[in-house]
């Protein structure tokens, strides 16, 4: 399943509409790293998604924040199941975070994006879990009342309201459909999409390719489900995410998922192209020759041109920096230039 970084538009195309959060930052390490003692289950290949949060998480425990995503960092290029479980992995770096400080707003001070800002999801599984589901949600916008950032959308605000899609999949025990009357509860339509799409993130995380259970929300059969059985104010939020799981249900043929985002009806057209360039940029190692590559599998202007324009803002994202970006947006068909700039400028605006 080509998912390097599940969700790193994680409302991409919807944040065209509103804001987009889901992505790698600069690195940002804090403070001094301190040796930690690898345990055995990390020493051969394949270990278990278990293995990894227990170790990570002791290391914010006994130090800190910074000292476990200093660790995982240097893990990282070496190792194909940190790669493969990397977001998972921040989650947990997230919840012992919340447990060590119990608040949401100082877990967020020693925040990183790294790995498709799992780390805040994590905050916010954490936060809900030791909550409960009825204070939480008591007072759902009471919970990332203290992120600065709310009137203009900002990076850290989206990531909190999106984080609550996250812990309420926790306390509901992933079900997805209860899971989404949850995010009902918060004041205002931004609010509501990011906490969806918080919500269908999780839904294609917690499936076991990438260290959970299988989600009974997800068919092999039919790729973009739970998006066709989903409310349409629900649609945006789910299309932005669920190409990913659509390619690793057809071996990663990108022309089998444009086709089955050719059957939508406007707008979600627009953003399961969208989506699909995050996935291209993925595969692509954002770098913009696999890119142009992947979205060219595209049939039409309409489709290679979202593609694109979705790719670039996952540039963005990677590299927190319009520089790559605007490299893509020079490097693709005139007809697109402008639109794939533009998407580009709104984005890098909210950092």
């Amino acid at each position: 399943m080509p998912l390097g970084r599940i969700g790193q538009q994680g409302a991409a195309a919807t944040l065209l509409v509103a804001l987009g959060a889901i992505g790698f930052l600069a690195l940002r390490a804090r403070g001094s790293s301190r040796a930690a003692t690898v345990p055995s289950c990390l020493t051969n290949p394949g270990a278990t998604l278990g293995c990894y949060e227990q170790y990570y998480g002791s290391i914010v425990a006994q130090a800190s924040v910074a000292d476990a995503f200093t660790q995982l960092k240097a893990r990282y290029a070496g190792d194909p199941d940190a790669q493969r479980l990397c977001h998972a992995i921040t989650h947990a770096i997230g919840r012992a975070a919340a447990r060590k400080y119990g608040d949401v707003a100082e877990a967020f001070q020693y925040g990183d994006n790294f790995c498709g800002s799992g780390y805040y999801h994590g905050v916010l599984q954490g936060i809900a879990l030791s909550m409960g589901r009825e204070a939480l949600s008591s007072d759902l916008d009471a919970v990332c009342a203290g992120i600065p950032g709310k009137a203009r959308r900002s990076l850290d605000y989206y990531n909190c309201v999106h984080g609550l899609g996250h812990g309420i999949m926790a306390v509901t025990g992933d079900d997805l459909f209860d899971a989404l009357r949850g995010c009902d509860g918060l004041t205002g339509s931004m609010e509501e999409s990011a906490c969806a799409n918080g919500v269908f993130m999780e839904n294609v995380i917690v499936d076991g390719a990438h260290g959970g259970h299988y989600s009974r929300y997800l068919k092999p059969t039919e790729p973009l489900y739970p998006c066709t059985a989903v409310d349409g104010k629900y649609k945006d939020a789910c299309l932005d995410i669920q190409t990913s799981y659509a390619l690793g249900a057809v071996q990663g043929d990108f022309s089998k998922v444009f086709a089955l985002c050719a059957k939508l009806q406007a707008p979600y057209r627009t953003t399961c192209y969208r989506s699909l360039g995050r996935d291209a940029a993925t595969t692509g190692l954002n770098q913009v020759p696999g890119t142009l590559a992947a979205c060219g599998r595209g049939t039409g202007r309409e489709q290679r041109s979202n593609c694109i324009i979705g790719a670039a803002l996952d540039f963005a994202y990677y590299y927190h920096s319009d520089v790559q970006a605007k490299a893509l947006c020079a490097a693709a068909d005139p007809g697109v230039r402008q639109d794939c700039l533009a998407a580009t400028a709104k984005l890098v605006g909210l950092f």
